[in-house]
């Protein structure tokens, strides 16, 4: 039987393989990990209602796309791009001043697990591929791009289709598809990654530092972990922190009035991540804040620290 054979009852078997690949793809689009999986249930609910009527002149995962395609433009419609707070300003300088919360109008990037993306380990070329394009990074950059160039450079860069297919997904030349690609890696060229992790001993040792202290709540700790250009930032709080000496500053008082944390190791778009879980009044662990770490070969460069509880049950927490 093909993937053309008419009939719902088919539906479900032939577009299942399909689901994580078109998850990842709206992530990327939609930087949001609740939006894409709500945009992924109503496609595959469109799809099905609609599978009677689809004739087979493309690829039943070409026809997915395509639904998948328009249903993040009109959501990007009403949205607004998500950001991080080192895409909205200049770091913070003043240690002493209040840090609140953006305004409840911006919509920040979400991290997303890694699970919910991850091809089958028999498959590592694909699995370094979305690892290395799912990047928090990379991810705020692609949110500066209008949503007909990022579809393009999604498409072509990071899924590898033809210039051809990308037309007629999108319904535009060859031209205009070859246009709006040279404009996207003008901004977001994602094979300069520039990212050089360390080995895996090195990674280790210096994911180990960290858990240590904070646990222990020893900023001296951090001192051999972090570069000395490193970042620090923590939506939904707008200030950030850059330089080494500064989140040294910073966090020393933090962990002065939090105390030693708990960690748990998790994943985030194919970066490590650990759920931070605070000691509370109640002398009990709560919910704090989600880390996601960037590693390079000199150490830890930048740590988003996703504050509050809102994540913890996406990454099953």
């Amino acid at each position: 039987m093909t993937e053309t054979t008419k009939g719902n009852g088919d539906f479900g078997r032939l577009s299942e393989p399909f689901r994580r690949e078109l998850l990842a793809y709206c992530y990327r689009m939609l930087g949001s990990a609740d939006d894409a999986e709500e945009v992924v249930q109503d496609v595959y609910l469109d799809a099905w209602r609609a599978y009677d009527g689809f004739e087979g002149r493309s690829s039943l995962r070409t026809w997915l796309y395509r639904i998948a395609t328009r249903a993040c433009f009109k959501a990007l419609e009403k949205g607004r791009r998500r950001p991080l707070p080192a895409d909205l300003g200049d770091p913070e300088t003043n240690l002493e001043a209040r840090l609140v919360e953006r305004s409840p109008e911006v919509s920040w990037l979400q991290p997303i697990p890694d699970v919910l993306f991850t091809a089958a380990p028999t498959d590592p070329a694909t699995v370094v591929v979305q690892r290395q394009t799912l990047r928090l990074a990379l991810m705020g950059a692609l949110q500066q791009l209008p949503p007909r160039q990022r579809a393009v450079l999604i498409l072509r860069d990071v899924l590898q289709w033809r210039t051809t297919e990308v037309a007629e997904l999108l319904e535009m030349t060859t031209a205009a598809v070859n246009s709006a690609l040279q404009r996207a890696r003008a901004q977001v060229p994602l094979s300069e990654d520039g990212l050089t992790e360390p080995d895996e001993p090195r990674q280790r040792a210096l994911l180990d530092r960290y858990v240590t202290a904070f646990e222990t709540a020893d900023v001296d700790q951090l001192v051999a972990v972090l570069t000395e250009d490193a970042r620090w930032e923590m939506p939904p709080i707008a200030a950030w922190f850059e330089g080494r000496d500064t989140i040294l500053a910073f966090l020393a008082r933090q962990m002065r009035m939090i105390g030693p944390a708990e960690l748990v190791a998790t994943s985030a778009n194919g970066q490590p991540a650990f759920a931070v879980y605070a000691r509370g009044h109640d002398g009990a662990h709560h919910p704090h804040a989600l880390h996601v770490l960037t590693i390079t070969a000199e150490g830890i460069d930048r740590i988003v620290a996703f504050h509050g509880s809102g994540l913890f049950p996406l990454f099953g927490l």
